[in-house]
Formats: C-alpha cells, structure tokens, sequence
C-alpha cells in the first residue's frame, strides 16, 4: 500500500468497489472513483465520507494515482486505456483484495445466496468483540489497518473470488445461477471446490446443503445446519413474530442458546455459521449471542417500513431461492397479513434458464406483480419477455410500469414485498409516495 498515491475506482459505485473505498479512506489513504451520473444507493456512505466522485472520463487519471478497476468494466474502457498510456497502475478489484487480506486473520464468505446477511452479522459480532476491518455486499466497509480480522464477501461470479486465500470460508450454500457464465451446476460446484481447497484453515460450510457435503478442501471442514448430522446444529427452534430462538449443539453437546431478530430457516443457518466461526476462535459465547440481538441487517435485505399501515418490504432477492426464503420470513413474522410481491427479474439468461422455479417461489406469495425485466450493462436484451413468466405464475395480477403503480392500491394494510437486483427501488419508492400522497388527503 502507498500513501503517496491516490486510489482511484473506476466504477466506485459498484457495492463491493464503494465498501473498498471506505476502507482505504478510513485507513487514511487518499481515495477517488468515477461512475455513471445515476443514483446509486452505495454512493450515499461515499459522500457522507466527503470521497470525490466523478463521471466517468479519461481525463481523470493522472499521473501519481493507482487504479482499481471494478470488474464490470473491460480493458477498454476509456480511463484504463488512459491509466495504461500514462503507466499508471491498474489493479483489478478481487486482485486487490486478494493481496489487501493478507496479514490479517481473514474470513472469506461465499455461496450461492445469503452471502452478504451472512458477512452483515460476522462482522457485526467479530467488530464488537475485536478489531475487524470488513467488506460487505450491501456497499459497507470499514477499515482498521492492523485489525486483527478481515472479513469480506466473496463473488463467486466469473470465479472472481478465487483471488482469495482466506484463513476460514464460510460456504452458505451451492445453486445454479449466473447462467451467462456458468454453464452447469457441476461447473458451478467446481468453482467453490477449487475456492475451498486454497483456504488455509478451516471451512465451515452448511451441511443442509446436498452439494455442500461433496466438498472438497484440503483443511478441516465444520458443518452446520438444522439437520441431524451437522458439528454444530441448531436444535428447539422457536419461531414468533420478533424472530427465532434456538439451542446449538456442537458435537452433540450443548452449547449456548441463542436468539436471532429475523426470520426463516435460512438466517438461522446463517447465524449457526457464525457460531461455528466464533467457536473454533475462542470468542465467548455469550457476548456472541448478546451481539445478535442489536444486529441492524444490511441494506436491502428485509428492509421494512410502514406507511399507511402497510408494510413495505425491500429486498435484494433475485434468485429463486432467494423469493422463497424472503416470503417465507414475511409469512413468519406477519402470519395474519396478505404477502403481496413485487418482482423484477435481473438478467434475461437468468430469467430464461430459472423460469419455472421462480413461478413456483413467487406462488408462495398470495398475490404477485412483475415488472419489466432490468436491463444492465451486463445483458441489454434477450430472447425472453416478462409476459413469458407472468404467464407461469398463478398468482399474477399484473406487469405494472413504473409510471402506474396505482394496482397496489387494492393491496393497503398488507405486506409489500418489492424484490429484484435491479432499480426495483423505483417501484418502490412510487408505491410509497402514492401511499403518502392519500394519506395527506385524508387527514
């Protein structure tokens, strides 16, 4: 690391990039980026940092800087090409991790889904009991230059996360997704075999998971879980509306008993992978289960709010797994209300390649709405419209434009769900205003 340089993101909105920008910032390092002029939430954190943001133009980088480069920009794109002309450094995003986690116990947390709540709550506990610097999913990072503990979110997409030789994996989970890459689930399998045999201490994975216990590492793997044959297991779970309790048992024996405010069988996973982490670390028990109990959550994963009496829900939600286990939490904790979702789907090859299975995850919910399927840099069209999945779900009511979200209306007092990974937030953020608008006028 250089304290003569300035670091300068190309692409520092992207989640993963802005959490790294806060990180070297509150390391002391001169820090910038560049992005498109659109709005994106990671920036806010950015800006309350007073970090400089630019639109994007090769007139940027100067001499004396260092690029990082998100990874969703090619060697073309015009400030690299500019970087390399001026014989500026170019560092990719996952390669800079990859060398930034060394010298400190680190903690990479990957898998399929649940990868960022689950690094939420690690470096929520780990940061309460020691000095942790993290890196999280949402667009939160936070930087303690001799910290004891580096915990970070690992992508497993275009097999970036294999830049990490992290002490301990924690492995949530294997599914199909991001099928414009991989081309199997085999292929997939294989990516995070090849991820946990360069983890040098210990991998903790979930034993619920089928392809989970097919791993192969070359160090010690602790399984948890809510099954029967699990090293740490979660045992009389107690399900309510304020969240879950539950006795954990490592080896078969009692352990501690812990609560956790939210919801569904997944965040109890989550949270038995932390347990798991805490344990094999020595980290007292007691002050993990206390640290539970005031963790946040992380942006736009069950984000509620209430306006009009009903209850608006955000969530990053984008794969079919993912709806699921999102209902299903909406059921546990408002078990007496209609669950209505709002979908929009993220990526045409994901939508053609996982059509069935999110017909079948959105029919959980009692009513659903679809919009438009976003469009990003990544993918800007396809062989496939949204009329081809809403012609699937049962429980459709309607592909609702941006501009008309007034359908929901019919749906005041229950729970909202809006989901997607891509600008869903418009939805939302229609839908409330239309909500606050009537409530003014009836007041």
């Amino acid at each position: 690391m250089n304290r003569e340089t300035t670091y300068h993101f190309v692409g520092i909105k992207g989640s993963g990039m802005s959490a790294l920008a806060l990180i070297l910032h509150e390391e002391g390092y001169k820090v910038q980026g560049s992005d498109v002029a659109k709005y994106f939430f990671t920036q806010q954190a950015l800006e309350d940092k007073n970090i400089p943001i630019y639109v994007f133009d090769a007139d940027n980088i100067q001499e004396g800087q260092t690029v990082i480069a998100g990874n969703a920009f090619p060697d073309s794109h015009e400030e690299i090409v500019r970087a390399k002309e001026l014989g500026v450094p170019v560092i990719r995003y996952h390669e800079f991790i990859g060398d930034k986690i060394m010298g400190h116990t680190s903690v990479a947390v990957t898998g399929s889904h649940g990868k960022t709540t689950t690094t939420g709550l690690l470096s929520h506990v780990v940061s309460n009991m020691e000095d942790t610097s993290y890196l999280i999913g949402d667009g939160t990072g936070r930087g303690i230059e001799d910290a004891d503990y580096f915990v970070l979110e690992a992508c497993e997409y275009r097999r970036h996360f294999l830049a990490y030789k992290a002490d301990y994996a924690i492995i949530t989970n294997i599914d199909f997704d991001h099928p414009d890459y991989f081309t199997s689930i085999e292929d997939v399998a294989q990516a995070f075999d090849t991820f946990a045999l360069q983890t040098r201490k210990r991998v903790i994975a979930c034993g619920d998971d089928k392809r989970l216990r097919e791993l192969d590492a070359a160090v010690p793997i602790t399984y948890y879980g809510l099954e029967d044959g699990n090293d740490v297991q979660a045992k009389n779970i107690v399900k309510d509306t304020e969240g879950s309790s539950f006795d954990v048992y490592i080896n078969d024996e009692f352990y501690h008993n812990f609560m956790i405010p939210s919801f569904g069988n997944h965040n109890i996973q989550n949270a038995l992978s932390v347990i798991a982490f805490a344990y094999h670390e020595g980290l007292d028990p007691e002050e993990v289960a206390k640290n539970f109990l005031s963790f946040p959550g992380v942006k736009r994963r069950f984000s509620e709010k209430v306006i009009s009496g009903t209850v608006i829900i955000d969530d990053y939600a984008h794969h079919p797994a993912e709806i699921e286990a999102t209902i299903d939490a909406a059921r546990q904790k408002y078990p007496d209300r209609e669950i209505v979702a709002v979908f929009q789907p993220h990526t045409f090859t994901r939508t053609v390649a996982l059509m069935s299975e999110f017909a079948e995850a959105l029919n959980r919910a009692d009513s659903v709405y679809l919009s438009e399927i976003f469009t990003s840099a990544r993918e800007e069209n396809g062989d496939v419209k949204i009329q081809d999945l809403y012609d699937k779900v049962d429980k459709a009511q309607g592909i609702l434009p941006v501009e008309d979200v007034s359908p929901l209306l019919e749906h005041q007092g229950d729970v909202v769900v809006f989901m997607g990974a891509g600008d869903i937030q418009k939805y939302e953020q229609a839908y409330q205003e239309l909500l606050t608008s009537l409530e003014k006028t009836t007041h």
